[in-house]
């Protein structure tokens, strides 16, 4: 396992060398959409600290880069004790590795198929992807959680004629702690119209896919009121699915902005913050 080293300032980018020379790649183009995301929702989210009404100092993004001698790395951005944000995490990682030929069978059987038979040995594998968890302060402001992310495998090294596979994963859902019915539906319109410009059926999907994906079983309830989720996603050509990727991602800040903006200033007692946290499982 390589080591992760510290750097003062992140790379342009986490690619390797003739990937990174290569810019209409899907990879380099996930790369840059996801940085290019992660930079907006930290504008954002401190753009909206520093326009809190009740004074004090806004709290900002700390950020922290790594990389990995053989390629990847990855940009860790945390905002805490904020004025609307009790706590923010906005990461993006790039991410070269060797997955197990079993992982590699029981993730793409169909892939394994294709190898002839053949045993497959370790699978070369590049991911990437930005995952983010927003925490406001006021108990009537929603918790957001949102990961969108690319991965793909090389042929494996015993067996050179499998295909290279790949897909797409994420999704965007929200957690509040007090129900609002204008808030909800304001955030579920933003990702059916999202989805409805590439596929009527992907909203209706992804959605009972989120719902099943964030069940909890020990409560016996659904976490929060959803949103969308999907994984494995190659049901069209890669560059549709880069573009439904990149739109998701950008619809998260239309989503989310509005609801803080209109509950980040309603007065609260100690007892709805003692119900946020319990519902937070602090």
């Amino acid at each position: 396992m390589e080591r992760e080293t510290p750097e003062l300032v992140a790379p342009a980018t986490f690619l390797r060398g003739e990937e990174g020379a290569s810019p209409e790649s899907v990879r380099a183009r996930f790369e840059r959409m996801i940085r290019r995301m992660q930079a907006e929702v930290c504008a954002e989210l401190e753009a909206v600290e520093g326009g809190a009404s009740d004074g004090g100092g806004a709290a900002l993004f700390r950020e922290d880069a790594w990389t990995r001698p053989g390629g990847g790395g990855g940009i860790s951005r945390v905002l805490q004790g904020g004025r609307v944000f009790e706590k923010a995490a906005v990461n993006v990682s790039v991410v070269y590795g060797v997955m197990p030929p079993e992982a590699y069978r029981a993730a793409r059987p169909e892939a394994a198929a294709a190898a002839g038979g053949e045993k497959a040995g370790p699978v070369p594998f590049f991911a990437a992807g930005v995952s983010s968890v927003i925490h406001p302060v006021n108990p009537f402001a929603p918790t957001m959680h949102f990961n969108y992310r690319y991965f793909e495998t090389e042929a494996p090294k015993d067996a050179p004629g499998a295909p290279r596979q790949w897909w797409f994963g994420g999704g965007t859902d929200l957690t509040p702690s007090y129900i609002i019915e204008e808030d909800i539906k304001h955030f579920h319109s933003v990702q059916k119209q999202t989805c409805d410009k590439f596929d009527p059926s992907f909203y209706p999907r992804f959605k009972k896919w989120c719902d099943d994906y964030f069940y909890i079983k020990h409560r016996g309830e659904r976490r929060g009121v959803g949103g969308i989720f999907f994984d494995d996603l190659s049901d069209y050509d890669q560059k549709t699915l880069l573009q439904f990727a990149t739109e998701c991602a950008d619809s998260v800040l239309p989503a989310y902005i509005p609801i803080i903006e209109r509950r980040k200033d309603i007065p609260f007692t100690e007892e709805h913050k003692a119900w946020q946290q319990l519902r937070r499982g602090l």
